[in-house]
């Protein structure tokens, strides 16, 4: 079911990216002190998928680094995506190359 896999993955790549750019996005406003993008809606984007561009982000960017519970929920749900994926492999199949 390779279409199965590109949708997936796809929306991974999409929602990772979005996550990458609000952390930097975030950052920068961090700094000028302005408005800020509220937890909340990093915890909700990691859920629906963006975690993996929220851990790369916040490493990149040295963002919410000092925030243990922060990066630790975000962690967690990385890890829950990845649990989610290698059991999606008894559904989809392995994915190709």
């Amino acid at each position: 079911m390779i279409l199965g896999w590109e949708l997936v993955l796809g929306w991974l790549v999409i929602s990772s990216l979005a996550g990458f750019i609000l952390m930097g996005i975030d950052k920068a406003r961090a700094r000028d002190g302005s408005w800020r993008i509220p937890e909340r809606v990093f915890f909700e984007l990691a859920v629906v998928g963006g975690a993996f561009g929220i851990v790369a982000g916040s490493s990149v960017f040295h963002h919410k680094t000092s925030k243990p519970s922060f990066i630790v929920t975000i962690i967690v749900i990385a890890l829950i995506w990845v649990a989610a994926l290698v059991e999606l492999q008894d559904i989809l199949g392995p994915p190709t190359v």
